[in-house]
């Protein structure tokens, strides 16, 4: 098993700087990263000598697995002060003890997830999020305390209308909107902030072709699960609206492949979609934990998506839908389509069989709409329907 944070470490956590440098202690991969930094070698030496010594293992795996954007620029008083928080937060965490310590270096200590902007923002989420973490005994409940009452807490929603898909902690809670790149971003953040190992998932292509998507993932108990972030699933991780279509993944396409964020070297990228010139931001490959992890779809059946608009060309809405077979009206379902909020491809999803005609209703009379289709073979059909103005 893997060795754990030791409770003597944890006893000695402290964000006290030395009263003195210490000498050159770190190895030769260290000093190549220096070497690497130019200019901004001598802060990175700086920080590396007036870190705690309890807290050198961590100095050193920043500093080591830095991409050369951040070897170029971050100086030692954010990392000290970074690292300094991070051993905080564990010496409160509950769990604290159960986390691996190359779990600790690779899932909680670095102040980023992607390409984001680097600021300080894990403290003014840390203040927000140790409240909302109140009681909770293990990493995923935590996780899920923090994707329920995070957002609602900061007003921070989904909107196609944000800055950019790569914002920081900071300029997603500045703005108020995310998608699901920046939304999960600040999810992992909270998750760090207080001690919960969490990194970003995603898939740069659904094999459906409908674009890609970002979500998070948090370990605990040895295993990684996942969530959406600002979509808190009733029955805790490892459940959301993209599970079918990550079951789907094609792990022989890089384009369909999933992918975990790493700050560690890994030798493969998190292919970043907004800027596919960016190949120094690490990752592994976990498609083959998603495949098949979704329930089987009923045999003879094929997917149908809909979607509902309040008026032509208009905002999505959550209303009430219901779906019959027109050949046997026991044959009925039923659920609520998704709001502005969600995202753009979190669509309702119905299993219908092809050849079938059914009957579709949107909406409460008398701002309602209905069409009839008859559905094809062919998989993920989409049927929009326009409420009345």
């Amino acid at each position: 098993m893997k060795s754990l944070l030791s409770l003597a470490l944890l006893a000695t956590l402290t964000i006290s700087s030395p009263a003195a440098p210490a000498a050159d202690w770190w190895p030769a991969s260290t000093a190549a990263a220096l070497a690497a930094a130019g200019p901004n070698a001598s802060e990175l030496s700086r920080a590396l000598r007036e870190v705690p010594e309890t807290q050198r293992d961590a100095m050193q795996f920043l500093i080591d697995n830095m991409p050369p954007p951040d070897l170029a620029s971050l100086k030692a008083d954010f990392l000290l002060g970074h690292v300094a928080d991070a051993y905080a937060s564990m010496a409160v965490a509950p769990w604290a003890k159960d986390i691996p310590k190359d779990i600790f270096l690779n899932d909680v200590l670095p102040y980023a997830s992607l390409n984001e902007r680097r600021d300080h923002g894990r403290r003014k989420v840390r203040d927000i999020a140790a409240p909302l973490v109140m009681g909770t005994k293990t990493p995923a409940e935590a996780a899920h305390a923090l994707n329920q009452k995070l957002f609602p807490k900061v007003n921070v929603k989904y909107s196609t209308k944000r800055k950019k898909p790569d914002q920081s902690s900071l300029e997603t809670l500045e703005s108020g909107i995310a998608t699901c790149s920046g939304l999960s971003i600040l999810l992992v953040e909270a998750c760090r902030s207080v001690g919960v190992p969490a990194r970003i998932a995603g898939t740069p292509l659904w094999t459906n072709l409908r674009g890609n998507h970002t979500w998070v993932e948090i370990w605990d108990s040895g295993s990684w699960h996942f969530a959406g972030a600002a979509e808190p699933d009733g029955n805790g991780l490892d459940h959301g609206w993209f599970k079918g279509d990550a079951a789907a993944a094609d792990d022989s396409k890089p384009a369909h492949r999933i992918y975990a964020s790493s700050f560690r070297r890994t030798g493969t990228s998190f292919p970043l979609v907004w800027d596919r010139s960016i190949n120094w931001v690490p990752a592994v490959n976990v498609t083959s934990r998603y495949t098949g992890a979704a329930p089987p779809a009923a045999s003879g059946t094929v997917r149908v998506l809909i979607r509902v608009l309040d008026k032509p060309n208009g905002t999505r809405v959550a209303v009430p839908v219901s779906v019959t077979d027109a050949a046997d009206s026991a044959r009925s379902f039923s659920g609520t389509s998704s709001s502005d909020t969600a995202d753009l491809n979190n669509i309702l999803p119905f299993q219908l069989v092809p050849g079938h005609q059914y009957l579709i209703t949107a909406g409460t009379d008398p701002k309602s709409s209905s069409t009839t289709i008859t559905v094809s073979s062919e998989p993920d059909q989409i049927t929009t329907l326009t409420l009345p103005e």
